[in-house]
Formats: C-alpha cells, sequence, structure tokens
C-alpha cells in the first residue's frame, strides 16, 4: 500500500471491525464541509441544508429535537408537557406517562439553572446539551450541534438490508450494540430505547425505520410531521 493510500485509509488489516462497519469516504460530494458540527440545521447526503423551510429560531439542533415537548413555548419542559407531548406524536396513556416519568427523572438535574433539585422535575431546553449520554452514535456532539459525517456513518455502518432506505429492527439493535461503550449500562439502555421507540413510532410498512425519519428526529421535525399524521388520523376516525 502506497504511503498516500495509509495515511487516508479507514480500514486496518489487524483490526476487522473496521472492514465489517465501513465509513464513507466521499461525503464531500453530497455536503459541504461534512465534518463540520452543525449548530442549526441537521443535513445529510439527500439534505444538504437540513430540513427545508425548518424554523431554528437560534436553538442548537439538540434544543430543536427537544423543543417539540414544550408546549408553552416559555424553555421549560415539565413531566405533564413530555406526556401530552408523546399522546400527540400517537403513544397511548400507560406508554407515555412512563415515559415521562423516565424522562423527565433523568434528565432533569443535570439541567437545572442550580444545584437544588426541582421536585417538579424540569428540563430546561438551554442547557439540554448538560443531558446528554454516551454510547450514542456521536451525531450530537458535547454541547448539541450535530455531526453529519457520524449520521451518515450509521448507514455504511450498519444498514446493509437497503442502506438507501434506512435501518431494519435487527440492524438497530447491531447498531446500538456497536455504539456501547464499556460499563455504560445507562447510556446504552437510553440509546436502545430512544431508537426503539423512535422505531415503533416512525417505522414504514415494511419495517424499515426510514434514513429521513431517522434524520428529521435529530431536528425535531419529525415529532411536528407524526402530530400532524396523528392529528389527521383522529379526525378521520371521528367523521368515519
Amino acid at each position: 500500500m502506497a504511503r498516500e493510500e495509509e495515511t487516508l485509509s479507514p480500514v486496518a488489516e489487524q483490526a476487522p471491525v473496521t472492514f465489517e462497519r465501513p465509513v464513507h469516504s466521499d461525503l464531500e460530494k453530497f455536503i459541504p464541509k461534512p465534518y463540520l458540527a452543525r449548530g442549526l440545521v441537521a443535513p445529510d447526503i439527500y439534505h444538504p441544508e437540513g430540513t427545508p423551510g425548518r424554523q431554528h429560531h437560534g436553538m442548537s439542533v439538540l434544543q430543536q429535537h427537544v423543543a417539540f415537548f414544550d408546549l408553552n413555548n416559555d424553555g421549560i419542559i415539565y413531566p405533564w408537557e413530555t406526556y401530552f407531548g408523546m399522546r400527540a406524536i400517537g403513544l397511548n396513556v400507560i406508554f407515555s406517562l412512563i415515559l415521562a416519568i423516565a424522562i423527565n427523572g433523568t434528565l432533569s438535574y443535570p439541567t437545572l439553572p442550580g444545584w437544588i433539585p426541582s421536585l417538579f422535575f424540569p428540563i430546561y431546553i438551554h442547557n439540554i446539551h448538560r443531558a446528554k449520554h454516551g454510547s450514542d452514535s456521536k451525531s450530537y456532539d458535547s454541547e448539541g450541534r450535530y455531526m453529519p459525517v457520524h449520521f451518515e456513518n450509521m448507514f455504511s455502518k450498519y444498514a446493509h438490508t437497503a442502506p438507501d432506505r434506512g435501518l431494519t429492527f435487527r440492524e438497530i439493535w447491531r447498531m446500538t450494540n456497536g455504539h456501547w461503550e464499556t460499563y455504560d449500562f445507562f447510556g446504552l439502555i437510553a440509546n436502545k430505547g430512544e431508537w426503539i421507540l423512535t422505531y415503533l413510532v416512525a417505522r414504514d410498512e415494511d419495517g424499515f425505520l426510514p434514513r429521513e425519519a431517522m434524520r428529521s428526529c435529530f431536528d425535531g421535525s419529525l415529532f411536528d410531521y407524526l402530530a400532524l399524521r396523528h392529528s389527521n388520523a383522529a379526525g378521520s376516525e371521528k367523521m368515519d
């Protein structure tokens, strides 16, 4: 192997996993500076400028991800807002209640502006980057920016059935196993839970989690779409 090829090679002969989980080497053809963290938009190779028409309101991509659940737009997400947000995207009462308790119960304290816990378990969107867990795809960086290269690597590494379409449930399971960092059981459970939930609410009729659903989940536009879909479905049932 020539010296130049070695310095740019994404694989190593003594590390078979680098062959099993390939990474993209030509993202620059589709996304300008794909290794640059994006503060405001979530691009991929099919949407190099992010979600068309989406207003970011100056929020980071991670802040946009959770803003859907801030029902009164005060910058704080309380458990009841999480509950009603989950109901809005189509989850049932019990599942929504469990998620509201789990999400606010684990994410509230890291986002608080001070050291004293709150019995109302609020999540402060301004500090949501503090609640980022480990063992994830690294598509968010530590400050809540979005990393296009890491998003695309999810598909190059794990989408073997139909890479341009999305991931199957089995591929999601393998992906979350691949993201696991040693002894980080909380991160593993959180990562699996997030992607399994996304799969349940956004999978298509053939059992794929579409890559567009995955991308739009990062900037929160997926939740707007799911809420509209659920609202229209509920309206159609009433008319029937």
